[in-house]
């Protein structure tokens, strides 16, 4: 997918591997960090997606005689840039959180270490991918939390923000705990289940809609769901396919169920479950569509909606409430005396847009229940402590820390992926990921999951990773 898209980049960050080249740092190494500052619709937690597409990019990011002719005709880059584009190839290290882990702000999901054009030549891909995906993800979460267990199905192709946002979509709201996906190119390429039924032009192309009826029951005896609200739900829609179902019964088949895709969802999946009950009809299911997110499913479960199975579309693909995660990726590192990589830091008067310094990894806490914690960033070859109480630091705020007691135990996240560039992590299958997703969910408890004024995940900083921000923090003020 990615092995034409070299030239995906922003401007911006040719001319700085241009000039890279031209002031002899092809080959300084340095460290780049990609996170989040605030988590979309100030829920409690995302959950990380798109670290195979990011992996393939890499792989396959070659420059084209195209790509260079079109450079070329820019103007500003010269023979050398040109040439260093076209032997274009990334040695770096990339190490990364898995897909399908729940992630917080402020901390390191991806880390690359390479020379300095190749580090910074990645960005704006790697941001694309892994800041939509990880939105969608964490939206597909959501829906799926508020679905409560009822089967969710993506229906947002025809919303998405075109076709290549459409099969990232369905494959991170997939990875995020949704069931089934109406796009039938991502049920292909990612082995998603694929659901849907039919639409409203179908009971419109018939002279009545127990014409329509019977006649999509006749072509699907076995896989019947019936839209019922193209005239009137209630007098028409729901009787219509209680006789269909009940021609269905008398043949050796069953009504597989309904859809309703307008109205009063709590009052006439209400009304439809007492006609199908009474009409014999328990083992109907009932669908719900309409523009639906994580908001309105919980709302809905409130009222005691008898819905089974929830299509959710534009406000899932879409990201529609937060329509992006505001990603970034920060030089934190950088190898000034070819010897070592020296912290680096990116001050504001902004608290939050200060960076952490440092090659870094992240250990996940979890008490004695398996229940995560907290995340604590440590300096990448720190000692971690174990088997006795230690304190850590708020990233933002001097005053505040955490102590963790000796009983907790703790996990490592990041994973090597590319190693002098060479890949050496396989990508697990999306429905393992998808797995992994929902067990970590099972590891949070509920009060980050809600979506109104949910608690807050701690992350923190290592002793000796704080006093070297504050240092940093303390030179930087001093130049000014």
């Amino acid at each position: 997918m990615w092995s034409k898209w070299a030239l995906l980049t922003d401007f911006y960050q040719l001319t700085m591997v241009g000039g890279y080249v031209q002031q002899g740092k092809k080959e300084q190494r340095v460290n780049f960090d990609y996170f989040f500052r605030a988590i979309p619709d100030e829920g409690g937690y995302c959950v990380l997606a798109g670290l195979a597409d990011l992996i393939d990019y890499i792989q396959n990011l070659r420059f084209s005689p195209d790509d260079l002719s079109y450079l070329e005709s820019l103007g500003g880059f010269s023979k050398d840039v040109l040439a260093y584009l076209k032997d274009f190839e990334f040695t770096g290290d990339l190490w990364a959180i898995p897909e399908g882990t729940i992630v917080f702000p402020h901390e390191p999901l991806i880390r690359v270490t390479a020379p300095l054009p190749q580090a910074q030549i990645i960005e704006s891909t790697l941001l694309n991918i892994m800041n939509f995906q990880t939105l969608i993800a964490t939206k597909g979460s959501r829906v799926h939390w508020a679905a409560n267990g009822d089967p969710v199905v993506d229906f947002g192709l025809r919303r998405a923000h075109g076709p290549d946002g459409a099969l990232m979509a369905s494959r991170a709201a997939y990875i995020g705990g949704v069931n089934a996906t109406s796009n039938v190119l991502a049920g292909r390429l990612y082995d998603i289940p694929v659901r849907g039924t039919h639409a409203h032009s179908w009971v419109e192309s018939f002279p009545h809609e127990l014409d329509a009826f019977r006649a999509y029951a006749k072509v699907y005896p076995d896989s019947c769901l019936l839209l019922v609200d193209t005239y009137d739900t209630l007098r028409s829609g729901v009787p219509n396919a209680i006789k269909v179902g009940r021609e269905l019964r008398k043949k050796g088949q069953e009504l597989w169920g309904i859809r309703l895709d307008s109205g009063d969802l709590a009052y006439l999946s209400k009304e439809a479950r007492r006609m199908l009950d009474e009409a014999g009809f328990p083992q109907a299911s009932i669908v719900a569509s309409s523009d639906l997110d994580e908001w309105i499913v919980e709302s809905l479960k409130r009222q005691g909606a008898r819905v089974d199975i929830w299509g959710v579309g534009t406000r899932l693909v879409t990201g529609f409430s937060c329509p992006a995660l505001g990603g970034v990726y920060k030089l934190t590192a950088l190898n000034e005396d070819g010897k070592r990589m020296t912290p680096k830091i990116k001050r504001s008067d902004n608290p939050e847009k200060i960076t952490n310094p440092g090659v870094k990894k992240v250990v996940r806490m979890y008490d004695k229940k398996g229940r995560m914690r907290g995340d604590v960033l440590f300096r990448d070859g720190e000692r971690i402590p174990k088997g006795r109480p230690f304190r850590v630091h708020h990233p933002i705020y001097p005053h505040v820390f955490k102590t963790y007691p000796k009983r907790f135990e703790m996990k490592e996240l990041m994973v090597p992926v590319f190693q002098k560039g060479k890949l050496v992590y396989k990508s697990p299958s999306v429905h393992e990921i998808r797995e992994s997703t929902l067990e970590n969910l099972k590891q949070l408890d509920s009060e980050y999951k809600r979506f109104r004024n949910p608690h807050r995940y701690h992350i923190s900083l290592s002793p000796s990773l704080f006093r070297i921000k504050g240092q940093l923090l303390r030179q930087a003020s001093e130049r000014m």
